[in-house]
C-alpha cells in the first residue's frame, strides 16, 4: 500500500455537547487512515476562573494566561492527546484558551502546523478561523443539550455522525430539515467506524490522494 501524498488539508471534528464522543471519533479516524500521518489537535476553551496554562485555578487575571499550546509526547494513553499518538498520529497538540480568546491562540496553532500534511482538529469554534476540507459533527439525540457554538456552525457540517438514532423534536431550536439534508452515519459509542463513513471520508477528504483501503 502506498503512503498518501502530503497535502495541507484540515478535517474538523465537532459535536453538539460534552461527552458525545468527539475525541473517540478523532481516534477512530486516525486509526482508520494511518498512512495519513496525521497532525492531531485538541482545542479546549475554559470558562471563568480557569487558567489556560495549567488548566486549573491559579488566580490569574482575565487578561493573563489566556492561551497555551503544548505538544504531546507521552504515549501512555492517559490523555486525549496521548490517545491520538497511540492511535497513530505523527504529532499531537493541545491548544488551551480562555473562553472567547481562541483568536489569540491561532498564531501558535499556525506555527505548530507549519509543514503539516493532513491535520485533524477537535473543535467547533475553530471553524471561525479555518476552512476545513471536511467538517464532521458528532450528534447524540439522547442528549438534549445543544451548545450555541455548535448550533452556529451546524449548517457547515458535511456529515453528521450519530451516536443514537435521530429523533423528531429532540432539539426544538435545530432544524430537522437541516439534519436530514446532510449525510448521516450511525456509530454508537464504542462501535467501529461504519464502512460507509470510511468511504465518505476517503472520497471527500482524501480525493486525489493515494490512500490505502481501510
Amino acid at each position: 500500500m502506498s503512503p498518501i501524498e502530503v497535502q495541507s488539508r484540515i478535517l474538523v471534528v465537532g459535536g453538539h455537547s460534552r461527552s458525545v464522543g468527539k475525541t473517540s471519533l478523532v481516534v477512530d479516524l486516525i486509526r482508520a487512515f494511518p498512512q495519513a500521518a496525521w497532525t492531531a489537535i485538541k482545542i479546549t476553551q475554559y470558562g471563568h476562573g480557569i487558567c489556560a496554562v495549567n488548566a486549573g485555578s491559579c488566580g490569574c487575571a482575565p487578561t493573563e494566561h489566556t492561551v497555551s499550546l503544548d505538544e504531546e509526547l507521552d504515549r501512555s494513553d492517559r490523555t486525549d492527546t496521548s490517545r491520538f499518538l497511540v492511535a497513530g498520529a505523527s504529532r499531537s497538540f493541545w491548544l488551551r484558551t480562555k473562553q472567547g480568546r481562541l483568536a489569540e491562540g491561532m498564531p501558535l496553532l499556525r506555527d505548530a502546523l507549519a509543514g503539516a500534511g493532513n491535520v485533524i482538529l477537535e473543535s467547533n469554534t475553530v471553524l471561525q478561523f479555518v476552512r476545513p476540507a471536511l467538517y464532521l459533527a458528532v450528534l447524540d439525540p439522547s442528549q438534549e443539550d445543544f451548545k450555541p457554538s455548535a448550533q452556529f456552525v451546524l449548517d457547515r457540517a458535511d456529515a453528521f455522525v450519530l451516536r443514537s438514532p435521530l429523533v423528531q423534536g429532540v432539539w426544538p431550536r435545530v432544524s430537522m430539515n437541516l439534519l436530514e439534508s446532510k449525510a448521516r452515519f450511525l456509530q454508537p459509542l464504542g462501535q467501529p467506524l461504519p464502512p460507509p463513513l470510511c468511504d465518505f471520508v476517503r472520497n471527500s477528504f482524501f480525493a486525489g490522494q493515494a490512500v490505502p483501503q481501510s
